[in-house]
């Protein structure tokens, strides 16, 4: 699929995976909505092409109106991408006794539901285009986590968050083929992001330790590159893609 003259909208799109999404679907052409928290999309540095909207994907009515600002820009709905989430930690027995509940629904509500509600309503207005001249009308790039898989200990909440979103990527390819909208899922390892970045030297590099190839952590943009690839191969559908260096997390 072809994204010249075409809209993407990228939730998490002001940091992190999101904004070198969003730096990359500019570079191919697309004019690319960006959706993010108020506070985040403060701190963001202003970008050709790319128009910022504040949402939160959790919130229906708030989601429906960025899918309606992104359709009412002039070009077809195309791409969507989630990459907005939380990565809290908590032990399902710590010392303060059970993990919280309201945190572990939160990281639910952020990650999985979020991403539901999103690909639901884009979906709906990516729908109402016209196919292109091999059917397609859009594709949907979901972002899981390697926890999904390999979750530590404290992850409980977010493994079980992500791991949702695996096992939503293909009923929701098979539910949108009829569409033409494709359905992938990508589910990084250890990347260079924000959420990293409050962490000393010293760990970061025993992280980068534990990859087998290549011995370090991933970048953002690699994330966006492999996003560029599912958009442009018309048959990948409905999988759910690990970008981790062969790494396999350990308990802790």
């Amino acid at each position: 699929m072809r994204l010249e003259h075409t809209a993407a909208l990228v939730t998490g799109g002001a940091s992190g995976l999101g904004a070198a999404t969003v730096r990359a679907l500019t570079a191919q052409g697309a004019a690319v909505y960006a959706v993010d928290l108020t506070e985040s999309i403060e701190t963001s540095p202003e970008a050709e092409g790319v128009t910022y909207l504040e949402a939160d994907v959790t919130d229906p009515d708030q989601v429906r109106a960025a899918v309606t600002t992104a359709v009412g820009g002039g070009a077809p709905l195309r791409t969507v991408v989630n990459c907005a989430g939380i990565a809290p930690s908590m032990r399902i027995i710590g010392k303060k006794g059970a993990h919280d509940l309201a945190l572990y629904a939160k990281v639910v509500q952020v990650n999985l539901i979020g991403s539901f509600n999103v690909l639901a309503l884009a979906a709906e207005a990516i729908a109402d285009t016209e196919a292109d001249a091999d059917g397609q009308r859009g594709v949907i790039v979901n972002t899981a986590s390697v926890a999904a898989y390999d979750g530590q200990i404290g992850q409980a909440a977010y493994a079980s968050s992500k791991g949702g979103i695996v096992g939503l990527t293909l009923p929701a390819a098979r539910d949108l083929a009829q569409y033409g909208i494709r359905v992938c899922t990508i589910a990084p390892g250890i990347v260079e992001t924000p959420m990293l970045a409050t962490i000393s030297e010293e760990f970061r590099t025993s992280l980068a330790e534990g990859v087998p190839f290549p011995r370090r952590l991933a970048r953002p943009e690699e994330y966006a590159q492999l996003v560029l690839s599912v958009i442009a191969h018309d048959y990948l559908n409905g999988e759910t893609i690990r970008m981790d260096g062969a790494l396999r997390m350990a308990p802790r």
